[in-house]
């Protein structure tokens, strides 16, 4: 699975807020072994917000969260645009989620409140458990959150637990050389795609050093592969330490 994150806020981009999204996001998908594949901050505007979706629903492998945007003010685009995008229709009314609106504001709920409970045909409502105003979900892949913190990340925790909540084991081997990555090319290229690789490049003392990081879910290949890499410093007679 390919995780994405959708965090909508022209607040964010003028520094009028700041983002609390993406490391909650990251830190949550990691208790399960799980990664963030991409992260983007965009704004209010309906054509970003379009384009971003399409790209991730082109993604056939694509899991997404999307912060932000499923209010009842102008400015909240999320619900007709996920409904075109995802679903290629318009939005239609929820009786549950309207009926949920109409409970907590009562005659407040009208003319404006109301809309919220225009959602894209079959979607699932995720529970708010701050107010209850629901977020919702389409084919359990593409999830829609209130740009509220508060809100949205209980939300969000629960969703993960419930539809990922299986733990992926992962392993990592780092080591920290006193070269630069050029040294370490050729080896880099032999790696299979079951290797997921991480070279940082750094001048310390104006004199280059790299951390080399290759991480996968079979110990084993991992292991493998790190000690050729070992074994390609200690012939070159380079220095270098485990992390």
């Amino acid at each position: 699975m390919n995780f994405y994150a959708v965090i909508i806020g022209t607040e964010i981009l003028n520094a009028r807020r700041k983002d609390a999204h993406f490391e909650f996001l990251q830190k949550e998908l990691a208790k399960y072994g799980h990664e963030l594949f991409a992260s983007f901050i965009i704004k209010d505007d309906s054509e970003l917000m379009k384009r971003t979706y399409r790209m991730i629903l082109e993604d056939k492998e694509a899991v997404m969260f999307s912060f932000g945007g499923i209010g009842s003010t102008p400015d909240d685009l999320t619900r007709e645009i996920a409904a075109e995008i995802f679903t290629n229709a318009k939005v239609k009314t929820h009786t549950k989620f309207l009926a949920d609106i109409i409970e907590r504001f009562a005659e407040k709920a009208y003319p404006h409140r109301i809309h919220m409970a225009d959602l894209p045909p079959k979607a699932d409502l995720i529970h708010n458990p701050v107010n209850n105003m629901s977020g919702f979900s389409l084919k359990n892949r593409y999830f829609f959150t209130p740009g509220f913190p508060s809100m949205s990340h209980p939300m969000v925790a629960d969703v993960i637990k419930q539809h990922f909540g299986e733990v992926v084991q992962k392993y990592r081997f780092t080591l920290y050389a006193h070269t630069s990555e050029e040294q370490l090319i050729t080896r880099m290229q032999e790696l299979p795609s079951t290797v997921e690789l991480s070279c940082l490049p750094l001048f310390v003392d104006g004199k280059p050093h790299v951390e080399l990081s290759l991480s996968g879910s079979d110990d084993k290949e991992i292991e493998r592969y790190f000690s050729l890499f070992k074994e390609d410093l200690d012939k070159k007679k380079i220095y270098y330490r485990l992390i």
